[in-house]
């Protein structure tokens, strides 16, 4: 975990050095000088967006189409690390900036944020994330079944690993949520009897918020005597891992919106036991000091 966020520390500065340079366009750093230009001539009419292969990412390029007031926008793909460096870079220099962003996130308890709103909902609605696992596992691997089907938390929860991974490590965090929340833990293996070294493989996205639920799911199974291997990978390759039971389960899957296509496409070939947490959102994400509060009232490029 260190590595991927010593990844994104680079990957941010890079990101935050653009930011600037787009910025030095204007002739000055002088913040008065920006005062009559529009939100969108201060941020250079882009929306800086994560990893291409993202569902969200895929959302945030059908938003550009469909709303005729964001004619000329682009979206610049980064990845998550770069995403927040220039958040937070744009943030410490109290300049605007606009973002593709999600809820569980740390960076909501850590910065004021806002979502913008979306009438037209293409961005999506409240989602729920999803345990999904291969077919037999229930046979294969009954007791690390019932606890996949049991295991269901709070939004708040995963913030809280989230935001304590970013001081640590996310193994640390979420062992340390699991000891705060003995009792939530107990639900999830209560009457289970211990493994036998069995290996599950637990295929995720490297999201912050999937980190943190395949890392709390691993040390419980770890706890419970199997050897759990958490393998990070894109959307498409997730859903495909564990539709061809290369992989056992996954914690991450963003339903009905963000990973929609991935999973109609496998969904006969995958056991779906619904949500592990609810209450999901994806959008367009400002600081609160801007002035402005849907993508409607950006404009288009002249």
């Amino acid at each position: 975990m260190k590595r991927f966020k010593t990844l994104g520390l680079t990957i941010g500065m890079s990101a935050a050095l653009l930011l600037a340079a787009c910025g030095d366009d204007t002739g000055s750093s002088d913040n008065s000088n920006n005062e009559s230009a529009s939100i969108g001539e201060q941020v250079d009419y882009k929306i800086i967006g994560i990893e291409p292969g993202a569902g969200i990412t895929g959302l945030s390029h059908d938003t550009l189409e469909q709303y005729e007031n964001l004619e000329g926008w682009t979206l610049q793909e980064s990845s998550t690390a770069g995403m927040i460096g220039t958040l937070e870079q744009a943030i410490r220099n109290e300049e605007p900036v606009i973002v593709t962003g999600w809820t569980p996130h740390w960076m909501f308890s850590a910065y004021d944020l806002k979502f913008l709103e979306d009438p037209k909902g293409v961005l999506g609605g409240a989602e729920n994330i999803n345990t999904v696992v291969r077919k037999d596992l229930e046979k294969d691997l009954p007791d690390v079944y019932t606890v996949l089907d049991r295991f269901h938390w709070e939004p708040e929860d995963m913030e809280q690993v989230m935001y304590d991974a970013q001081n640590g490590d996310f193994e640390t965090a979420a062992a340390a949520w699991i000891e705060n929340n003995d009792d939530k833990v107990s639900e999830w293996t209560k009457g289970i009897e211990q493994g036998n070294g069995e290996k599950v493989k637990l295929v995720s996205v490297p999201w912050d918020s999937e980190i943190a639920s395949s890392s709390v799911v691993k040390i419980v199974l770890d706890n419970l005597g199997y050897q759990v291997e958490v393998i990070p990978v894109d959307p498409a390759i997730m859903f495909q891992a564990i539709a061809t039971g290369e992989g056992d389960a996954t914690v991450a899957p963003w339903l009905p919106t963000t990973h929609q296509a991935f999973y109609e496409k496998h969904k006969d070939d995958i056991v779906d036991l619904g949500e592990n947490l609810e209450g999901t959102q994806n959008g367009f994400v400002v600081p609160a000091y801007m002035d402005i509060d849907s993508i409607e009232d950006l404009e288009p490029k002249e």
